[in-house]
């Protein structure tokens, strides 16, 4: 949807007609949008192969194909309707694939359905300039009511929340709303309904805390997020750099807070690597760290730093006294790069 209200604007003074084809919407008038003609077709591949199938569209007159996306899509098990998409497709036509990152199958992918392909790469794995960071060691069992207190006690315009799962995203929401905070969630089992009805309360202020995993954040295009919080952090360094790009965006200075846990650590010397910097700890003055884990769970001290102390709570009342950082206070900003800019998400249809 947001792909298709992009053509709009860009395309306005122009006679092209587009048509948005997607799943968790009614088929009837995508139909007829598509028997009525247009110039360009935005499309999650389910969808458009479950139309293909039932003769709703032809491309016998396609000229330009493009893949957008790629390395989302794979994730989401979409490769196999595209591959049957590209057979329905002319031999002779232009292909062009976008991708945050390269697997070993999206360039299988590009190899089998491009001709003889030109790989441009745009930016690189640093991070804006304009973005600020921080890490806020913490257990596990911990992440929600520091996320909470946090963002009570900061001076927010609104904040994206990132998540692991969809579970936790629905959880983490849940528990949010249910302490009064505005916030609303964003994950893959949503309807298409659903997830623009989010994401435009969180773009006109409906809604000032998104919680959302990495495949459907992909498709948000909102330029006045003032933190991007890791509620748990990525898998891979560039999707900490795609997650923080969210923030900082049309000349403005953003913030980027990362929960930490003891099995981070290796990550967090990988983002520092790209960095060229070591990003500042934080302990958030007031928060009761040393809450014990519920029974069975486990409990480790989060931090290197904490070694040495004697028991876990000692070690922590000893580090709030040493540092006697708040999360208000102001930090140096660097780094630099470009981040990329087209962003969409499908769901099967």
């Amino acid at each position: 949807a947001q792909i298709q209200e992009a053509i709009g604007a860009v395309g306005r003074k122009t006679h092209l007609k587009s048509v948005a084809v997607y799943g968790g919407a009614s088929k009837s008038p995508q139909i007829q949008k598509l028997r009525d003609g247009a110039e360009i077709v935005v499309a999650c591949p389910g969808r458009l192969l479950d139309l293909a199938e039932q003769g709703a569209t032809r491309f016998t007159d396609l000229e330009v194909l493009v893949i957008d996306e790629a390395d989302r899509m794979l994730d989401m098990g979409f490769m196999p309707d595209i591959r049957k998409i590209v057979k329905l497709l002319p031999v002779k036509r232009q292909t062009v694939l976008f991708s945050a990152t390269m697997p070993e199958d999206i360039k299988k992918l590009a190899k089998s359905i491009l001709h003889e392909p030109v790989f441009i790469r745009v930016g690189d794995r640093m991070p804006v300039s304009t973005v600020a960071h921080a890490i806020y060691p913490v257990e596990p069992h911990l992440k929600t009511s520091l996320l909470m207190k946090l963002i009570k006690e900061t001076d927010t315009e609104s904040v994206l929340v990132f998540t692991r799962t969809k579970h936790r995203t629905t959880s983490v929401a849940k528990k949010m709303k249910n302490a009064g905070f505005a916030v609303v969630s964003l994950q893959g089992n949503l309807s298409q309904g659903r997830r623009q009805e989010a994401i435009e309360g969180f773009r006109n202020g409906k809604y000032r805390i998104l919680v959302a995993t990495d495949i459907v954040a992909r498709g948000i295009d909102i330029s006045r997020i003032s933190h991007v919080i890791n509620y748990d952090m990525p898998d891979t360094v560039e999707a900490y750099t795609h997650r923080i790009g969210r923030t900082g965006r049309a000349a403005k200075s953003g913030d980027a807070f990362s929960f930490a846990t003891p099995q981070d650590r290796s990550f967090l010397k990988d983002i520092e690597s790209i960095l060229g910097k070591k990003i500042e700890r934080r302990t958030l003055e007031g928060f009761d760290y040393t809450v014990p884990a519920p029974a069975g769970s486990g409990r480790a001290i989060f931090s290197d730093s904490l070694k040495g102390h004697g028991s876990p709570a000692e070690a922590l009342r000893r580090r709030h006294s040493e540092l006697k950082v708040t999360h208000a206070s102001h930090y140096s900003r660097g780094g630099g790069g470009a981040r990329n800019a087209l962003r969409t998400v499908c769901e099967r249809g």
